[in-house]
């Protein structure tokens, strides 16, 4: 089915600036919707809902919290993992000391505590940017692994070291812990990620959003026109280390279950950042393409390439998943800033097809 915007009139500034002003964009939006909470869930496999689509979504919405700050606000940020890290101690925390408090609620306001860590580490922003503030997001990365080794009443004292995910009901259903179905976990991720998501499109597209591109673009000329770029700087940390805090602590309670500090390592803050760089920067559908294309890649390799007759052991697919990855961000750097999201628009200008809406 093929369709264009000529043709489709508005009568009403509200109907002028809805998210998917197109009607063939909200019935795209509603299939994919339907498809995602009421076939995959039926139809998919255990392995596939808790091995690949609850993390691609944790990580997915990771990424729209570091492009937030990077690609909407211009912020250089490699402590992501560490923003992450701070949601899920911060939910840890709350959950044992509230035992009988709704999850949901819990992971919500740990995201909170990661606003807290984001606004301190972004007063840096304020005087320096660029190649320095990664450098000072990088120690922000390296002072809270600290923190989350050395501190012991992050992790209650345990042994080691290590903080867990208790069993947590909510409606009669088991969300956490070792009884909870991946169904059950995949249904609650979903509903978190799409909610995040619209409060960010909505955010981005405006007074604050615009404000946090027009710093993005030249921050000088956007102070001369009244922009204050200390409250469009600092809410752009804030917004961005809630979404992660909250990316976080989902990471723990409904994917991995327990883990240790290493898991919030820099190794995850540049992968989000290679998530954001080739989902395309300042892309929300971006960064769901990016967090699908990073982590199905290893997948990926691992199944086809034997089908192919190519026989390749695990440690070579780490390998060649790092090699694809590296030449993809040099080829988007240089000729597509803008990396998967940009040319799934082209290629939907060029072919015009249905369904899927535009980002």
């Amino acid at each position: 089915m093929f369709y264009r915007e000529a043709g489709q009139y508005k009568s009403s500034y509200e109907a002028d600036q809805a998210v998917f002003p197109l009607a063939q964009d909200r019935i795209g939006m509603a299939v994919i919707l339907v498809l995602a909470a009421a076939v995959v869930p039926f139809i998919a496999s255990n392995f596939v809902l808790e091995a690949i689509l609850i993390p691609f979504l944790i990580l997915a919405l990771a990424t729209i919290g570091l492009n937030v700050l990077t690609g909407y606000a211009g912020q250089l940020s490699l402590g992501t993992g560490g923003f992450m890290g701070a949601g899920a101690y911060a939910c840890y925390k709350l959950t044992t000391s509230f035992p009988d408090a709704n999850l949901i609620l819990l992971i919500l306001l740990s995201g909170f505590f990661a606003a807290a860590v984001g606004l301190v580490f972004g007063l840096p922003s304020l005087r320096i940017k660029g190649l320095y503030l990664a450098v000072a997001t990088l120690a922000a990365q390296f002072f809270l692994e600290w923190c989350f080794i050395r501190i012991g009443w992050l992790y209650n004292y345990n042994v080691s070291g290590a903080i867990d995910s208790p069993e947590r009901r909510m409606f009669g259903l088991v969300l956490t812990g070792p009884n909870a179905s991946p169904v059950t976990r995949y249904l609650t991720v979903l509903a978190i990620v799409l909610g995040v998501t619209v409060l960010v499109k909505n955010l981005v597209r405006g007074r604050i959003g615009r404000s946090w591109m027009m710093i993005r673009d030249m921050d000088i000329a956007a102070e001369l026109m009244g922009i204050r770029p200390l409250v469009a700087k600092l809410s752009a940390f804030a917004v961005s280390s809630y979404i992660c805090g909250v990316a976080g602590a989902m990471f723990v309670f409904f994917y991995l279950g327990s883990v240790e500090p290493a898991a919030f390592s820099i190794t995850l803050s540049f992968q989000i950042l290679f998530m954001a760089i080739i989902g395309g920067l300042g892309s929300l559908i971006g960064c769901y393409f990016g967090a699908a294309f990073l982590w199905i890649l290893p997948i990926f390799l691992r199944n086809v390439l034997p089908m192919l007759g190519i026989d390749v052991g695990a440690e070579n697919i780490v390998h060649l998943t790092s090699m694809i990855v590296g030449v993809l961000i040099i080829l988007f750097l240089i000729w597509e800033p803008h990396g998967l999201a940009r040319l799934w628009q082209v290629a939907k200008e060029k072919l015009r097809v249905w369904p899927f809406p535009y980002a």
